[in-house]
């Protein structure tokens, strides 16, 4: 729906190696509902995209890791791919960033082999999510609950399996991070919104 996410910052952290089209088709579908979706990257000017082993396109980098916080975003995405979050998980900053949108109670969307950044930065535990299967016992040994569903939805967490999921994680994703858009409306307008609309 357009203008669903008027307003609403997105931030997708990727370095090399991510599956592009984990990128750019939610990326797609959240810029064309009005948000604004910056690529981040650590230390980098461009990064790399994969279709599945052959090389894809290289992509801008909106802004670079070490000059944003989650404090300038209202959802974050984490694309798969494996070269993609095996790196950012060594990456302490890449971490924390993820870390800082869960304890800040922001949605987050993570895809295929994304998940492994939830796993690192400790957000999994109690919570039902899905990935690329490998990695099942990693989030189950991090106290998750891992199902083989297309698309799982746990107190703003959205995750998907793989590339065929997709348009079902776009679905939610809308879905979830409108909540922010609404909510922001809703801060915007003040507690007697409701009121000064029906006098």
């Amino acid at each position: 729906m357009k203008n669903q996410l008027d307003g609403v910052r997105v931030a997708i952290l990727v370095t090399d190696g991510f599956e592009q089209v984990e990128m750019t088709e939610p990326r797609k579908a959240l810029q064309e509902a009005g948000a604004k979706a910056d690529l981040i990257a650590p230390g980098k000017g461009t990064v790399q995209g994969m279709n599945h082993d052959e090389k894809g396109s290289k992509f801008p980098v909106d802004v670079k890791l070490e000059s944003v916080s989650a404090s300038d975003y209202d959802a974050l995405l984490l694309p798969g791919g494996v070269a993609n979050p095996d790196q950012l998980r060594i990456n302490p900053q890449a971490v924390k960033f993820v870390n800082e949108f869960a304890v800040a109670g922001k949605p987050v969307a993570a895809i295929c082999h994304g998940p492994w950044m939830l796993v690192e930065a400790g957000l999994v535990k109690g919570r039902k999510l899905t990935s690329w299967p490998s990695l099942a016992t990693d989030i189950r040994n991090a106290g998750g609950q891992w199902e083989d569903s297309a698309v799982v939805v746990d107190r703003g967490l959205v995750t998907s399996r793989k590339p065929d999921d997709i348009p079902a994680f776009n679905s939610k994703i809308l879905e979830e991070f409108s909540k922010v858009a609404h909510k922001s409306a809703r801060a915007e307008l003040g507690p007697d919104a409701g009121r000064r609309r029906s006098a």
